[in-house]
């Protein structure tokens, strides 16, 4: 426990003190932890390179084909129009109802910063337009694209905790959702009522354009592309409790169910109707894709890292020792989960470091104790992911200077947004656990 302890404190300073890159940080500490742990020394870089090999090996895939998939719908101007339609069918009393449903259904293919990005600058049309309070029309709706970062497959996080816990996909995008929505409802719309007065003055320099009318893709084409990896990951889901008994109808059901089948045809059905059909050339639309590579790379390193600590921690046979040590404390297992996230998320700043560091620590839990319903601990641990933002996350600083408000209005908003998300989580995730 004392060498845990000294690992995740030595990735903290790392990262947040020294400001060194969280992968190079993660490979630090996991030849750090090797050497204390008395692994032979010949032995610590073999583990470093299979936790990297075998995390990146199943998500990958995943990460890559979601950010295309993201990237095509921001930058088609899909969201767009799925915004336009919400707003435009909830009418001017419940924009924020309809920008937070904008958000979270957007939210679901994209990454947090893609939807970031994407997203604020419809708050600060309609803040402008109708002079109402930035803060109380905007912050609702960035908790719902922080929920489905946090919560919801494809996510990095998410999806990287289904793997190593070797949860089903599918299941936990239904648990999640089921939870997500009363989070985002209470973090959001009714935590807003108390946010009226905070002032903010949104920069013009972040105002966007937006695409003209006759550029955006059809409503229903918007909303079918964006949610097919959803779709295709909520039906194959169901597909076991409708009675089928043909195995080659199953084989080929599980096989169209693999995450990376999901994402590939989604890419695929998205190339042609948010691209092509849209007049973009291939060679734009390879662009697009080339781009958003580069945005989730580092994601993709840092992925890596975590794996490449979770398995020096589980070839040292330490993971055992520790589940065995946390287990001692007699608390319920989708808490301790939940409380060790949170702990890290606060410590480190980023959800997913917080997310993928604490699975590594719990995961031996799972094996020794099968009666832990793995899709609730990926749950559990995302939402402690979530737990109070604030100046060491990115997202703090991107809600700040967008917001152009002042720290201590950032964290009298954003940060216990974030907190209420984590808590409203972990309540539903042990509510859950209590049927399933």
């Amino acid at each position: 426990m004392l060498v845990i302890l000294f690992c995740i404190v030595l990735l903290i300073l790392l990262v947040s003190w020294a400001k060194i890159n969280p992968f190079l940080a993660f490979l630090i500490v996991s030849i750090a932890a090797g050497l204390c742990l008395g692994i032979p020394l010949d032995k610590i870089t073999a583990s470093v390179q299979k936790g990297l090999g075998d995390t990146l090996g199943s998500l990958a895939v995943i990460i890559c084909l979601g950010a295309m998939l993201g990237k095509l719908v921001a930058t088609s101007g899909a969201a767009q129009k799925i915004a336009g339609v919400l707003v435009n069918a909830f009418g001017i009393k419940y924009i924020q109802l309809a920008l937070v449903a904008a958000a979270f259904i957007v939210g679901i293919p994209l990454f947090y910063g893609i939807g970031f990005v994407l997203m604020v600058p419809l708050i600060f049309s309609v803040v402008y337009k109708y002079k109402l309070p930035a803060v109380y029309i905007g912050l609702p709706m960035l908790s719902a694209l922080s929920v489905t970062h946090g919560f919801l497959p494809p996510h990095p996080a998410p999806s990287a905790l289904v793997v190593l816990f070797h949860a089903n996909m599918g299941l936990t995008l239904l648990y999640g959702l089921m939870i997500a929505i009363p989070a985002v409802i209470l973090a959001g719309p009714v935590f807003a009522q108390f946010l009226k007065k905070i002032p903010s003055e949104p920069l013009a320099t972040f105002r966007a354009e937006d695409l003209p009318d006759e550029k955006l893709p059809g409503a229903a084409n918007s909303f079918f592309t964006a949610l097919l990896p959803v779709l295709l990951l909520m039906i194959t889901a169901a597909f076991p409790y409708m009675g089928v008994t043909n195995q080659n109808v199953q084989k080929v059901v599980a096989f169209i169910g693999d995450p990376s089948i999901v994402m590939l045809l989604a890419l695929v059905v998205g190339t042609y109707t948010l691209g092509i059909k849209q007049g973009k050339t291939m060679g734009e639309i390879g662009t697009i894709y080339a781009d958003a590579i580069k945005d989730i790379s580092l994601i993709l390193l840092i992925i890596g890292g975590s794996g490449a600590f979770k398995q020096v921690l589980t070839d040292s046979g330490i993971s055992n020792q520790i589940a065995a040590g946390l287990q001692s404390f007699n608390l319920q297992p989708l808490f301790l989960g939940w409380l060790i996230a949170a702990i890290i998320r606060i410590s480190l700043g980023s959800a997913t470091v917080a997310g993928l560091t604490a699975a590594g620590i719990v995961s031996s839990m799972l094996i020794k104790d099968p009666s832990i319903n793995p899709n609730l601990m990926v749950l559990s641990i995302g939402a402690g992911s979530l737990a109070f933002s604030h100046v060491n996350d990115s997202g703090f600083w991107l809600y700040k200077e967008y917001f152009n408000l002042t720290i201590k209005d950032t964290i009298l908003s954003w940060s216990l947004m974030e907190t209420i998300v984590a808590f409203v989580g972990l309540a539903g995730v042990l509510i859950l656990n209590l049927f399933v």
